[in-house]
This record gives structure tokens, C-alpha cells and sequence, in this order.
């Protein structure tokens, strides 16, 4: 293959794998239209310490959950599961024992 077959060979490989680029671009906002749902209704607390997450089972399935603490400059705690019947409400907490306190709470479903 000569080096002039070689750049033009390259040259439509590379328009084409952009053309594929623009391709998945354009397709993003429509997947990113379909949104992940919690099923429960929760609000999250802290004392600097202590992150609490509170929440409330709107469906009607059972459903776990549990807190998801970031903490700084100490590794990231999470809390213990809790397994909440249709309508039923409960509460996960985790602590940081050390670094900086916490920096931000949230809670994962499971």
C-alpha cells in the first residue's frame, strides 16, 4: 500500500468515526430524557457528624434503602439497609469518625 492509499484510508476512517460521534451526540438527549425515579420520598439530615437519611415509601412494593455519607478527608460511610413496606417510613444514619465531618448526604435504593 503506498502512503498515498494509506492517508486517504485513514482519512475516510476518520470521517467516518466521526460521522458515528455525531451520530451518538445527537442521540444523548433522548436517553437522557428517560430519567432514573426514586420510588421513595426521603429527605436527608446532618449535625456535621451524623448524616441521617429519612424516608417514606410512596409505592406499592416493598422497597430498601439506606444512607450514602461523603466525608472529607475520611473514607465515605454508608448505613445500614432498611427494608420499607408500602407506606411505611424509616431512617438510616452514618457517621464520620474522623477528617473534616461530612460533606454531603444522600441515599441509595437497593
Amino acid at each position: 500500500m503506498t502512503i498515498r492509499n494509506r492517508v486517504a484510508t485513514g482519512a475516510v476512517a476518520s470521517v467516518l468515526m466521526l460521522g458515528g460521534a455525531a451520530a451518538l451526540t445527537a442521540a444523548a438527549p433522548a436517553s437522557a430524557s428517560a430519567r432514573i425515579q426514586n420510588d421513595l420520598t426521603c429527605t436527608t439530615n446532618t449535625d456535621g457528624r451524623r448524616g441521617t437519611a429519612d424516608c417514606t415509601n410512596n409505592t406499592n412494593r416493598t422497597i430498601a434503602f439506606r444512607v450514602t455519607v461523603v466525608c472529607g478527608w475520611w473514607p465515605d460511610q454508608t448505613g445500614p439497609w432498611r427494608t420499607l413496606n408500602p407506606g411505611a417510613r424509616d431512617h438510616s444514619e452514618a457517621t464520620c469518625d474522623g477528617g473534616t465531618g461530612v460533606g454531603s448526604v444522600n441515599w441509595q435504593e437497593g
